[in-house]
């Protein structure tokens, strides 16, 4: 199958009304919009509520600016420009502002504004902080979307990476694997980078973002099968999302279908409450209950998914929530509080952790890493405190 072709005008999706054009022009005006025919063909577009759809079609409630830029402070991980280094054995390094897909509910949404910029062109700066941090066993790729990079860019900088003896693990996070797979298993340069550089004592894995079954397609198995050939190990890591995979029965036959296909369910999230994201937003208790529903639907392999917050001070993994009770666990953490239990009141419409009375007891905001960081989210807080002057 050849390449799709890219759509980035929002008034040349041929299945909106004029009408919807033009009430949502004002959005992409604001955000950028991004998406491709092969992703615009799995939507039903009889379906004003379809889930793939409200994925990538731009909605009116982001224009609502109820939440923060910047929801886990990530401003805060910055060691380097575009390096962040918030966990002791894993670095973040933002290789690009550019995804395939701009999902609706990212929690990156500020890089998608176009007065901002985290990502860098020149990923030295990040390479040699790694280079002198032997603590690092593992580096994400992300974004953005690694994957949108050429192969002949990632490979650079797989191969600076590689010379460096400590970096056991290198991570893509990318959603290609289902937006367009066939950049995925056409790629035979992409292939071989994979073959050479994950090897059984250092591997690369694909930290996929796949939110519904329907994604799961033909095309986009084979594309996990050219992956897998090439030595790579395939992850997926979602945040559970109103209106598209809320749904219990959805939930599982996600969980059955990534097990299926040899992908490893990682992540569920809880969505991270980013300003124009509200419409997605569900209760913690919501999320739990979803999830444990579907986990009771799937195998044992279905079940290795933890839901969990990526909260400021670290993720958070929910155990259980129950008669008004929140049981949650540090699963990673920013000071070094891993494994610490709390047990905490959680009314109703608690929807983050730091919607749950005496959160603020188990941490404490983390100041900046490197106090020259100049990133999106520190631009935003300069404008908006301009405007409200």
């Amino acid at each position: 199958m050849a390449q799709p072709k890219y759509i980035m005008n929002i008034e040349k999706v041929p299945h909106l009304s004029d009408e919807e054009k033009a009430k949502l022009k004002q959005i992409t005006e604001k955000f950028v919009f991004r998406v491709n025919e092969y992703y615009l063909g799995l939507i039903d577009w009889g379906d004003p509520k379809d889930p793939i759809r409200k994925l990538v079609i731009p909605n009116e409630g982001e224009l609502e600016e109820y939440g923060r830029w910047d929801a886990s402070d990530e401003d805060t991980n910055y060691v380097v420009p575009g390096c962040q280094h918030k966990y002791d054995q894993t670095a973040l390094l933002i290789v690009s502002e550019v995804c395939g897909a701009y999902c609706r509910y990212c929690f990156r949404k500020r890089l998608f504004r176009n007065d901002i910029k985290e990502a860098m062109s020149d990923v030295s700066p990040g390479i040699e902080y790694i280079r002198n941090h032997p603590e690092i066993t593992n580096v994400l790729l992300t974004g953005g979307d690694s994957l949108i990079l050429a192969t002949r860019k990632l490979r650079k900088i797989i191969e600076q990476l590689r010379e460096i003896p400590h970096v056991k693990i290198i991570r893509l996070g990318s959603k290609m694997p289902v937006f367009n797979p066939m950049r995925i298993y056409e790629d035979e340069d992409l292939h071989e980078l994979i073959r050479e550089y994950s090897t059984p004592e250092q591997r690369i894995y694909v930290m996929a973002h796949i939110n519904h079954p329907r994604e799961i397609t033909p095309e986009a198995k084979k594309g996990f099968e050219a992956l897998h050939n090439a030595g790579a190990i395939v992850v997926n890591q979602t945040p559970v999302l109103r209106g598209i995979n809320d749904d219990p029965e959805v939930l599982a036959e996600l969980l059955d279908k990534l097990s299926w296909a040899g992908v490893t369910p990682y992540y569920f999230f809880i969505n991270r409450p980013v300003a124009g994201n509200n419409d997605f937003v569900l209760s913690l208790k919501e999320a739990y209950d979803a999830v444990e529903q579907a986990k009771a639907k799937t195998s044992g392999l279905g079940k290795r998914v933890r839901l969990s917050m990526s909260h400021t001070s670290g993720k958070i993994e929910i155990l259980a929530i129950e008669d008004g009770k929140a049981y949650l666990k540090y699963h990673q953490s920013r000071d070094n509080q891993y494994g610490k239990f709390m047990v905490l009141d959680c009314p109703d419409d608690a929807a983050w952790f730091d919607d749950l009375p005496g959160n603020e007891a188990h941490w404490e905001p983390p100041k900046k890493k490197w106090d020259e960081f100049t990133g999106a989210n520190e631009k935003i807080k300069q404008k908006e405190t301009a405007e409200q002057l």
